[in-house]
């Protein structure tokens, strides 16, 4: 029956705010991880990007203006990750915030000894617990123009990272998952990456993916949808252990 009425809601929303073909046209012309899905597949990705856009607010700020084409290409980025895995993957938040360009959030925190220091850092996104996304416009735009970068994918990466803790790089497998291979897989790719680093070698990610386990899953995430081909050449085993988390085979 819950399944019943959760398809009858799906329809209702779709039918009432259908996304107009020129936009979804639009978006799959400046998305690349979704114009590679096939006919079927950009189908079901237009009915979560109908639901996203419907469920959850975007909201630009210092005087950004988003029209409808701009918030149904954000939209499709945003749901690529939950293709083959459902909307409910992204519950428990409800803001995307958006600013122009990239942003500088102003924190404190106190050191052990007792001493208040305030942190500012350029920023591109971010992700918080329960709480909003938040992008530069300008690097959603991006998206895809540098190899394997995506800002909105990467920050979608850490909210399902978070959904079972802390983002630490280990998102809740599924049940057929195996997380002792899983964490072998992703401690053994970032410590050779590190090596490789340390010793001058050029790497196939981008090298931020080494700041921390959490920021490896986002990256590579990132390059799983937008270059698939170069992920598995260079990282074949990571890309297998993210084939089965996404249930998705974009190469």
């Amino acid at each position: 029956m819950l399944d019943k009425i959760r398809n009858w809601r799906v329809r209702r929303i779709v039918a009432r705010h259908p996304i107009a073909e020129p936009l979804w046209q639009e978006a799959l012309s400046r998305c690349a991880p979704a114009r590679r899905l096939g006919a079927s597949d950009q189908a079901a990705l237009r009915v979560l990007a109908t639901l996203f856009l419907d469920r959850k607010s975007i909201e630009p700020v210092q005087g950004l203006e988003l029209d409808d084409a701009d918030c149904v290409l954000l939209a499709a980025h945003a749901c690529i990750p939950i293709l083959k895995l459902g909307l409910a993957w992204y519950d428990g938040w409800h803001s995307v915030i958006v600013y122009p360009d990239a942003f500088i959030p102003r924190r404190t925190h106190t050191d052990a000894a007792g001493v208040v220091h305030q942190t500012s850092t350029v920023m591109a996104g971010e992700a918080w617990g329960r709480g909003p996304v938040i992008l530069s416009w300008a690097n959603v735009l991006d998206a895809g123009r540098k190899p394997g970068h995506n800002v909105v994918i990467h920050e979608m990466a850490h909210k399902l990272d978070m959904l079972n803790g802390d983002a630490n790089g280990f998102p809740p497998l599924h049940r057929r998952m195996d997380r002792r291979v899983w964490t072998q897989v992703f401690s053994g790719a970032w410590d050779h990456l590190r090596d490789d680093h340390r010793n001058g070698l050029s790497l196939p990610i981008d090298p931020y993916g080494l700041e921390s386990p959490a920021e490896f899953f986002a990256v590579v995430s990132e390059q799983f949808f937008e270059e698939p081909a170069a992920l598995r050449e260079h990282l074949p085993e990571v890309y297998r252990q993210l084939e089965q988390f996404y249930r998705q085979h974009p190469y």
